[in-house]
């Protein structure tokens, strides 16, 4: 009996193989080997989802090649490919380092989709979240973290737009340890971070009344503007405030005793004493008060 070739297999096949397949492993496999072979690993069915968080997940600290525009580029010729094999299908997005200019062909292009996940995006702005607001207005989960040039406007359109978001990821770097980006990420991004931070949370607190899930470690957001947010997202679940040393634990309970059943990740967290200067953070005791902790004392 003769042996099966797999140049006899149907596109439909080939499509139902490469679905076991990761991206990356299809992008750099099926795709170079033949036409045949790249009609099925592009097929719309393929890419209802593109998610490149595990290829990032797999290293263990960010790499400095990814913040340079070269990779970028990279980057962008990826999601644009993506979202022109998906025919309209895409509904998951979870990338790095995109910019403006593929995100405005996933607003044309992505009326599906559901999950965006853009974290770290030096060059994603407020036009190109204005027109995703616009044209993908089923979004129900959105990462923004560690965008510094996406601000409350962008907050706004999404949430006026896009009545279904109930997870919502605004985290910010660890500027209390600078050393964990200290030769990754470029120091003119670090010390353009976004500062008015309460302007946002205004944002959220009236324009996402369905929010259920929201993340802010770092954000140097006040107790009023958290008040704020509470009152404005009833319906919240969970919390993550880890790291914003503006908050007091009065001030969470305060502005959270209203919403039960409520899972709180509190400001509390360990900062090693031998990354500052004693002279200038000699006021280290300071912190076990407020944030009614002892894990500064020695």
């Amino acid at each position: 009996m003769a042996e099966a070739s797999w140049a006899e297999l149907t596109q439909e096949c080939l499509t139902n193989i490469f679905s076991r397949l990761t991206i990356e492993q299809r992008w750099r496999g099926p795709m170079l080997v033949c036409k045949l072979w790249l009609r099925a690993a592009t097929d719309s069915s393929l890419f209802s989802h593109f998610d490149l968080q595990p290829r990032f997940d797999s290293t263990p600290t960010e790499s400095p090649a990814w913040w340079s525009p070269q990779f970028e580029t990279k980057i962008d010729s990826m999601l644009r490919s993506a979202v022109q094999w998906s025919l309209g299908s895409l509904s998951l997005i979870r990338i790095r380092h995109c910019s403006d200019s593929s995100l405005q062909l996933v607003a044309q292009g992505c009326p599906n989709l559901e999950v965006l996940s853009i974290k770290s995006c030096a060059n994603v702005t407020d036009r190109s979240m204005a027109k995703i607001a616009l044209g993908c207005q089923k979004l129900q989960e959105v990462d923004i973290s560690y965008c510094h040039e996406i601000s409350n406007v962008s907050l706004s359109l999404i949430g006026k737009h896009c009545p279904n978001i109930k997870t919502l990821k605004r985290n910010f770097f660890n500027t209390l340890d600078p050393s964990q980006q200290k030769g990754i990420v470029p120091d003119s991004y670090l010390n353009a971070c976004p500062q008015d931070v309460d302007s946002e949370a205004v944002a959220i607190a009236k324009f996402m009344p369905n929010l259920e899930h929201l993340e802010l470690c770092f954000s140097k957001v006040s107790a009023k503007a958290l008040t704020l947010i509470c009152k404005g997202c009833p319906n919240l679940k969970y919390l993550d405030l880890f790291g914003c040393v503006n908050l007091t634990s009065r001030d969470i309970v305060n502005a959270t005793s209203s919403l039960e059943n409520l899972e709180i990740r509190k400001p509390n967290f360990y900062i090693p004493r031998s990354v500052f200067h004693t002279e200038r953070y000699g006021h280290w005791r300071l912190y076990d008060e407020r944030f009614q902790t002892d894990i500064f004392r020695i």
